[in-house]
């Protein structure tokens, strides 16, 4: 049986988005998008079971790319 996500969406206090993406078991994953008050884009990247994978995107204010972060793979080898 395969596994479903569903979309979540966080507000900041004032009503605007601050974070769209989807959840799985409770956990995020896939693709994710968080942004200021002001509606431009903060970050962007990917999760799988919750934790953070890939290349991670930073925007400037402008919505122009700050930086790209790849988060390094953690290996069960390591965790034990």
């Amino acid at each position: 049986m395969a596994e479903s996500t569903e979309p979540y969406r966080h507000y900041h206090k004032d009503g605007s988005l601050w974070a769209v993406g989807q959840l799985r078991d409770g956990q995020a994953e896939g693709y994710w998008e968080w942004f200021r008050k002001d509606g431009t884009k903060l970050c962007s990247g990917h999760f799988r079971g919750g934790v953070q994978v890939g290349e991670w995107t930073t925007y400037d204010g402008t919505g122009k790319v700050h930086k790209v972060t790849v988060m390094k793979e953690k290996s069960a080898s390591k965790a034990k």
